[in-house]
């Protein structure tokens, strides 16, 4: 693979981090509880920290790194906010939500992950996010377990 296909990867997942950013901010809004606020707001903190990860190995493969989240993120999103709308804004709906979303980023990053045709240096870079993807995602699943 290309330098310039390494960046394209990347910029994807650049994409759906800023989506789970976005969603953690949104959620963090919408929890009725102050502990579920706090944690959707620590989660937020942790997906922009992954993202400006993501963003400098970009820039140091020398590419424009994506900055703004997909309208695909935008969509979930606004379906969240009309779901809540029409349910009540409760904190198991929420988490439900955002447990939705976490699968979907865990996924994108294993199969990231999987191409065995990008650079060692862009792996590594994807491996050390996921870490962190993956954390959130395992937090984020016992959570919803722990209120059914």
């Amino acid at each position: 693979m290309s330098t310039t296909d390494d960046i394209v990867v990347l910029n994807n997942l650049i994409k759906t981090t800023l989506d789970s950013m976005k969603g953690y901010e949104d959620a963090a809004k919408d929890a009725e509880s102050t502990r579920f606020a706090t944690m959707f707001a620590d989660f937020a903190r942790d997906r922009s920290q992954v993202a400006s990860e993501l963003q400098a190995e970009v820039r140091r493969l020398g590419g424009n790194p994506e900055d703004d989240s997909s309208l695909l993120g935008a969509a979930h999103r606004t379906f969240m906010d009309v779901k809540q709308a029409v349910m009540g804004k409760n904190d198991k709906a929420i988490i439900e939500e955002v447990e939705r979303g976490e699968d979907f980023i865990k996924t994108k990053f294993e199969t990231a992950m999987k191409d065995a045709s990008l650079a060692p240096g862009t792996t590594a870079a994807i491996s050390t996010a996921y870490s962190s993807v993956r954390a959130g995602h395992d937090r984020v699943s016992a959570l919803k377990h722990s209120l059914a």
